[in-house]
């Protein structure tokens, strides 16, 4: 099996940052041959995410409301053939994955990929768009010749996955040689989409801006800016916008009740519409091409438009505002004027405009144990970074949170609370930036146990909790303002504990035992996410603390 080829295939269906190994279930030296059940990786895909447990599930839900979601499987084949017996052994295993009662045996991932996959249909009251969409590729490095034999294996896996009744549309695709090299060509380059701007005025001369330009585009041009080519939105050009999509709050609420009305041609001019910054802008005619482009302002919009995508025609315009600019302090002032009219704070601007970019500066600079803050979506991609190292906006306030602000429990059930703190207690632009390299130094050696199987499994809805014992029992309860200086040599000992990765394991195996012994056997998800097994975790590491202090 070749996570090369794994990747690849994956990042064609799925734009965001991933690390290979969230995604590989094929066997190893560490799983018993043949329990792969004929698959190499599974990426399961919920409203554009990737998600790896039932945690993630449970967020995207108290989030935006609903699911939409694609089961993606991959057989990666070094050899230079297409074979028959191969695929439908991976076929079989597919069907398998979807059993109520399986056949054939599953090593802990793939375990673990049907427990998320179990939830999502208990959830399916959520569905919006109708029930998920199964996606199969078969990839080797040979040529594929459209043979009849293969056609008839591939038909045959895809009508048995159809006549389950579990999916709204089954996909079998071989990969060959060619198509791995335009998938690879594909996944190096920043997103190029071209579409016609017919309706357009060109806006004057504005210093450090190469050209802008102001207008209406009708739906069938408007997707081709949101949607890949797989038909899903492409999340990360919403990194820069101040606010992630919401759900159907109030004001999405009323601009999907818009759509779903006979007044939808009304659309454009009840809707502040769409602002792009584009480092390219190639104008030819009407013909625009557009390259490395953010939308700044207008998730919301573009969100509830993807979601009603079924409703809509030409009928629906979208106002555009399209500006060329390479300048950041540009770039930064147009996010701030056109999401002012929004209830954003100057100290939510703050954080996430400056603080971040410090913070990326921070880690830049520790030594310790090379760790990569990723500001940007996608930031590392094309660097030769290992992809585990790298630690996303989220994850940084997940890990944080978890680990200093002692909020274990909220970082998946209520994880929009923890967001809310931005610009106040966390990302203020007072703190110190040692906790937040802390907790990502902490958070890395935690799910590389995790990957290892040092920590048992069944204790991953407890990993935020792992972080907060891990602070305790290397530093004590009781620590300084996350604004004093004193907070730099608090994080000394923390970081001190986990630098190595042989004194890292036995710390993280003290704190394990601490979680372990807090759950009193009960590994319920609810008894985890709740307060009080936080607060039970913080009586037992302070216990665990003062003992080693006693001792010592």
């Amino acid at each position: 099996m070749s996570t090369f080829l794994l990747n690849v295939v994956v990042r064609a269906e799925h734009t965001e940052s991933f690390n290979t190994e969230e995604i590989v279930v094929g066997d190893d030296e560490t799983t018993k041959k043949g329990a792969d059940i004929g698959i190499d990786g599974i990426a399961i895909i919920a409203n554009g995410v990737l998600v790896n447990d039932v945690e993630e599930i449970e967020e995207l839900i108290e989030r935006v409301g609903y699911l939409d979601v694609s089961f993606l499987f991959v057989q990666a084949e070094t050899s230079s053939n297409f074979e028959g017996g191969k695929i439908g052994t991976f076929g079989f295993g597919v069907l398998d994955f979807f059993r109520d009662e399986p056949k054939l045996k599953r090593n802990e991932k793939v375990a673990a990929a049907a427990e998320v996959m179990q939830v999502i249909y208990a959830k399916s009251s959520k569905f919006r768009r109708g029930i998920p969409v199964c996606k199969m590729f078969y990839v080797t490095t040979g040529k594929w010749t459209d043979d009849k034999t293969l056609n008839a294996r591939i038909e045959t896996a895809k009508t048995d996955l159809m006549e389950t009744g579990r999916f709204r549309e089954v996909a079998f695709t071989p990969i060959g040689a060619a198509g791995i090299q335009k998938r690879y060509q594909e996944s190096r380059h920043s997103r190029s989409t071209s579409f016609i701007f017919q309706k357009r005025v060109t806006v004057p001369n504005v210093p450090n801006v190469k050209e802008a330009y102001a207008g209406f585009l009708p739906w069938s041009e408007f997707r081709k800016l949101i949607m890949d080519d797989g038909g899903l939105i492409v999340k990360h050009l919403f990194f820069d916008n101040v606010r992630d999509w919401q759900g159907y709050n109030d004001v999405n609420s009323g601009i999907k009740k818009t759509l779903e009305s006979a007044d939808k041609v009304r659309f454009v001019l009840m809707n502040n519409g769409v602002t792009l910054i584009a480092r390219t802008v190639i104008p030819s005619g009407d013909n625009f091409t557009i390259e490395d482009y953010q939308i700044v302002n207008g998730c919301q919009t573009s969100h509830v438009l993807y979601d009603q995508r079924d409703l809509l025609d030409d009928s629906v315009s979208i106002p555009i505002r399209l500006i060329s600019t390479r300048d950041e302090d540009v770039t930064k002032a147009i996010i701030k004027a056109t999401n002012w009219q929004t209830e954003i704070t100057e100290e939510q601007l703050f954080a996430l405009e400056e603080f971040p970019k410090t913070l990326e500066l921070f880690f830049n600079s520790v030594q310790t144990e090379r760790l990569y803050f990723e500001r940007r979506s996608r930031q590392y991609e094309s660097a030769s970074v290992e992809k585990a190292r790298v630690i996303t906006f989220d994850g940084i306030i997940k890990a944080f949170a978890g680990m200093f602000l002692n909020e274990a429990h909220r970082t998946t059930k209520n994880y929009k609370l923890v967001k809310a703190k931005l610009g106040s207690e966390i990302f203020s632009k007072d703190q110190r930036l040692e906790p937040y390299y802390a907790a990502a130094l902490a958070a890395f050696r935690v799910e590389a146990a995790f990957k290892g199987r040092r920590i048992p499994a069944k204790l991953k809805p407890a990993r935020f909790q792992i972080l907060m014992a891990i602070r305790i029992l290397t530093a004590g309860y009781t620590m300084p303002s996350i604004t004093a200086n004193r907070m730099e040599q608090y994080c000394e000992g923390i970081v001190a504990a986990l630098k190595d990765a042989t004194t890292a394991d036995a710390t993280i195996q003290d704190a394990v035992q601490v979680v372990d012994a807090a759950t009193g056997g009960n590994y319920d998800r609810d008894n985890i996410r709740s307060e009080s097994f936080t607060e039970n975790v913080i009586k037992a590491a302070k216990l665990a603390y003062d003992n080693i202090g006693a001792s010592a």
